[in-house]
Parts: C-alpha cells; structure tokens; sequence
C-alpha cells in the first residue's frame, strides 16, 4: 500500500479508521453530532520505534498530480488531489507536480533530520 487518499466527498456516520495499528501514522474520519462531548483527556507518553516516516498531506486549495514510484524507481501510477483531499503516504517513491497554484500542509514524524532522512532519485 503506497497512500490512502481520503476525499473531501467522503462522508460517513460512523468513525472510521483507514489505517492499520502497524502504522505510524492514523488516519480516520470522525463525524460528531452536535452537543456530542469528548471528555478532557491527555495522552501519555508511550515510547514507540518509528521505522519509517509516513506523512500527511491536505491540499487546502490548488491541485497536484501524485506520482508513486516502484522499487526500481519507474512510474507506476499518478493520482490527482484537490482541494479538500487528504492523503497519507505510507511507504514507496512518490513525487509531485502541481497543477496550478498550491497550499498543502503536511503532518509527518518530527523533527527533520537533513539530508539522511530522505534520498531523492530521477524517476523513470
């Protein structure tokens, strides 16, 4: 699995989860009725070992063709966003070219360590 695209046309009444408990990242979709409450809660620290980073992309305005890259790094398929859609990229070569003017924003594993933590290639 390279990405899971959420559309922003996805609707549903019921909270559901996209994602299995190997990941790093969670992604759902959790709908709530007014005057539902989610009681005050923190979250604990629980040591966990991120093997590799997965990030999140919401394409708050503009649009942007995906290109997902195999081992060998040659194309394989492209996917296009717009605005509203989310994805999570979960493993694999990926690129972007962006179609018109773009805002995304991106929620990943913290910090950035440089150079070491990603390897650029020329897609074939």
């Amino acid at each position: 699995m390279y990405s899971i695209v959420l559309r922003s046309n996805y609707k549903s009444d019921s909270i559901d989860f996209f994602t299995p408990d190997s990941f790093s990242q969670q992604l759902g979709y959790l709908p709530h009725k007014k005057g539902d409450i989610i009681k005050p809660h923190e979250h604990r620290i629980n040591t966990k070992i991120v093997d590799y980073t997965q990030e999140v992309l919401i394409i708050k305005g503009g649009s942007v063709r995906v290109n997902y890259y195999d081992l060998n790094h040659s194309l394989f398929l492209s996917e296009l966003l717009n605005a509203g859609d989310v994805i999570l990229l979960c493993c694999g070569g990926h690129g972007f070219e962006f179609l018109e003017d773009t805002v995304m924003i991106e929620i990943k594993q913290g910090p950035y360590t440089g150079v070491n933590n990603k390897q650029t290639f020329e897609g074939k």
